[in-house]
């Protein structure tokens, strides 16, 4: 059976059952202990590959992309390295009727993150995903709904958590090593081009474009979209701040010791280049937690040499702790001195074996997706801001935007005919 006979097969009669009741297929209890993963999204996905196969006891079982040049070029890698045998294929729900898959690792674009993840909690499956883990707010909720309904382990790809000098670092700032935290900035500088404007062209034939798209509502396809592109298009992604900002908040707020903050503003816009993007390129965020604050400082397309600035700074009352986006730390005193530092190689290994070792062992997420999707909720109610035009005021009790009709608009979004997620 060829892609496009397989997907014709599949398209119509899983998705109905997938997304309409839960699957209660749960994977076997093996005496070997080995656990199977399937990889969805071969892109950031390869680094997912690259990562299970050094854990012990770990085989991958599938890999999936609906482009078939990358599908082939995991199944490649995988076989290469592993003797269990290993199945390529394009559409990831084939791998959650495996009643003997135990987990999902999804490295999709940003708008699979949440509707992949619940499929595969209703399907029986652990889940690790990508960050920022969902395209919306209400996403956000739905997929911390279904890890809990049905009681999965979902980890969410924020692998410095499990960096050990930033455990560390964050440690000593609870122990106030700079004594009380008032801020955090973080930074982001890249030298990002023109994504230009794209043409509509016909659909590559080694690309499965309407699967793609799955839950989003289809548009045309244009060939300045796939494979990265879709980040700075609102209606598949969110922007830089989606992309690398829900690392460094994620650091922050972690740092801070806070949950969700009060009002949120995002100003900046696309000022480098004349093209196809929808997204910043350029802004500030700040974030008001009532007894503190944090910002998003952010330059996609100039990066500031000249300035060298962290990936993330805590300002306390006696001195600063900042962190690069490496495993490492430094502190100064409140002239600026730098008094400490400290660095190890990274290894993101670390993070995709706490993730096996909650399967195995019941051993506690570093990332769990309940904290993961609230530095993700920052992300989506800066943007909100930003697409508004105005200041987000919240209510982080009830976790609702106080009286801005217009951001509360794009809490959620539309779905293509079918692929709605529901928990």
């Amino acid at each position: 059976m060829n892609r496009r006979q397989f997907l014709n097969y599949s398209t119509a009669s899983i998705t109905t059952t997938y997304l309409s009741k839960p699957n209660l297929i749960q994977s076997a209890n093996k005496a070997s202990n080995t656990l199977r993963v399937g990889v969805m999204g071969l892109g950031r996905g390869m680094a997912h590959i690259d990562n299970f196969l050094k854990i012990s006891g770990v085989e991958i079982a599938y890999v999936c992309d609906v482009d078939d040049n990358r599908t082939a070029t995991g199944l490649t890698k995988v076989t290469k390295q592993q003797k269990a045998p290993c199945r390529g294929i394009t559409d990831f729900r084939h791998m959650l009727e495996d009643r003997h898959l135990d987990a999902i690792s999804i490295a999709a674009p940003n708008f699979w993150h949440a509707p992949a993840t619940i499929l595969g909690c209703q399907a029986g499956k652990h889940v690790y995903v990508e960050k920022p883990g969902s395209h919306n707010a209400h996403e956000a909720e739905l997929m911390v709904l279904a890890a809990r309904k049905y009681n999965r382990h979902v980890q969410m790809g924020n692998q410095r958590r499990s960096y050990p000098l930033l455990i560390e670092a964050m440690q000593r700032l609870n122990e106030d090593v700079i004594g009380k935290t008032h801020s955090a900035r973080t930074f982001y500088n890249n030298s990002r081009g023109t994504i230009g404007k794209g043409n509509m062209t016909s659909i590559p034939d080694y690309l499965d474009y309407k699967m793609w798209q799955g839950p989003a509502p289809e548009l045309p396809y244009k060939d300045n979209l796939i494979p990265y592109n879709w980040h700075w298009h609102w209606h598949y992604g969110g922007g830089e701040i989606a992309n690398n900002g829900v690392h460094a908040l994620d650091l922050a707020r972690w740092g801070l010791g806070v949950d969700l903050p009060k009002r949120i503003t995002y100003g900046g816009g696309r000022y480098h280049f004349d093209d196809d993007q929808e997204t910043p390129d350029t802004g500030m965020a700040t974030f008001d937690f009532g007894n503190c604050g944090a910002m998003w400082d952010q330059s996609s397309c100039n990066r500031r040499k000249g300035e060298n600035p962290p990936f993330v700074a805590f300002y306390g009352e006696g001195g600063s702790l900042t962190c690069t986006t490496k495993n490492d730390y430094s502190l100064y005193d409140l002239n600026g001195k730098k008094i400490e530092s400290k660095a190890l190689p990274v290894n993101q290994t670390l993070h995709f074996q706490n993730f096996i070792n909650a399967i195995r062992h019941d051993e506690k997420l570093n990332s769990e997706i309940g904290d993961a999707q609230t530095s993700t909720l920052l992300c989506h109610l800066a943007n909100m801001a930003w697409r508004t035009n105005s200041t987000v005021n919240f209510n982080t009790d009830k976790r609702q935007i106080i009286n801005n009709l217009s951001a509360e608009k794009l809490w959620s979004r539309k779905y293509r005919r079918g692929w709605k997620p529901k928990v």
